[in-house]
């Protein structure tokens, strides 16, 4: 018995295929100041689905960063928006202004409110669950589909591996598509997900070094040299002050946030700073030493965010090249002689 590979592949994801409306079911991970116009009008192009990550822009930015990106691209492509962001209604109306079909809905359970009101936009909303709980509690609060990310991913992360989530959450949840994020650099990965029911996957470390990526050289040959243990996890210094972890390539910054937040605590403490204002001075911290990395070039000094998958990714490659690969061995994978 013979059967495609690639066929089988389309069988899939074929749910995660029709809710984002694209060729492959692969959204691209929303990465501060990388997930911009060029890198996500590219993996859309590429029939993936690319995410603009608004994470601390104003609406203004956020207006002209999804104008720009129509005009690069006429597929479709989704917004991530932080929900501790103190602008986050001004935030959505300005997507759903430019009629954008998907929002992402990330760090943190989102306000009252929030769901309702784009989807009432007319947008589809996407959110993560950390645990198979809030996926039920997110189901029920209207979500259109989920993410379930694990610990191996970049950024800012929860505390369990990919291989646990899925086990937990995908046998129990049928009533939305979920996609699968964290750790996934090639397409046997993608293909196993899939087979464990996933609609989809999420990948962000692995399109960094895309071509059309505007994130500097040195950050690239960062991300190229680095290596799965090289990417480790921001340590919380006090359980009193809770802080989301955040995985980066170990360098000068990583010991440097550790003053910061001791810095922060010691104002939580003093009354200077409530908890959701030091929470946000925290995420000030990282979107400055992000930007120093990704734009600047400086990976010392600045946060060189990357999933432990970063030692798959070998070279500079076109984000269409990318995408292919992944198909190319996730369909080789299903393949049967």
């Amino acid at each position: 018995m013979s059967i495609n590979g690639l066929d089988r592949l389309n069988e899939l994801w074929a749910r995660g295929k029709e809710f984002l409306g694209t060729e492959y079911a692969i959204l691209g991970g929303a990465m501060s100041w990388v997930s911009e116009r060029h890198l996500v009008s590219a993996l859309s192009n590429a029939g993936g689905f690319g995410v603009i990550a608004c994470g601390s822009m104003t609406p203004d930015l956020l207006d002209r960063e999804i104008a720009a990106t129509k005009e690069m691209t006429d597929k479709p492509f989704g917004v991530n928006l932080i929900t501790m962001h103190p602008q986050l209604d001004e935030l959505i109306d300005v997507t759903l202004a430019h009629k954008v079909g998907h929002v992402v809905l990330a760090g943190g359970i989102p306000p009252g409110g929030a769901i309702q009101k784009i989807k009432d936009g007319g947008a589809k909303v996407i959110c993560f669950a950390p645990a198979l709980v809030l996926a039920k509690k997110l189901i029920r609060s209207g979500v259109d589909a989920l993410v379930v990310e694990g610990s191996e991913a970049g950024g800012h992360i929860g505390p369990v591996s990919t291989s646990i989530l899925v086990q937990e959450i995908l046998p129990h949840i049928t009533e939305v598509p979920v996609f699968v994020a964290g750790g996934i650099g090639r397409g046997e990965t993608i293909a196993a997900y899939l087979e464990m029911g996933a609609a989809g996957v999420q990948l962000g470390t692995r399109f960094v070094c895309a071509e059309e990526s505007i994130a500097h050289e040195n950050f690239k040959k960062a991300f190229i040299k680095g290596n799965a243990r090289d990417a480790v996890t921001s340590v919380q210094l006090d359980p009193r002050f809770p802080v989301i972890p955040v995985r980066a390539l170990k360098n000068e910054a990583t010991e440097d946030f550790m003053k910061t937040q001791q810095d922060v605590i010691n104002k939580y403490q003093a009354g200077e700073l409530d908890l959701k204002e030091a929470q946000l001075a925290i995420e000030h911290y990282w979107a400055g030493a992000l930007k120093k990395a990704v734009i600047d070039g400086d990976v010392q000094g600045g946060s060189v965010m990357a999933g432990q998958s970063v030692g798959m990714v070998k070279s500079i490659q076109p984000a269409k090249e990318i995408i292919e690969e992944l198909v190319e061995q996730a369909a080789a994978h299903l393949a049967i002689k």
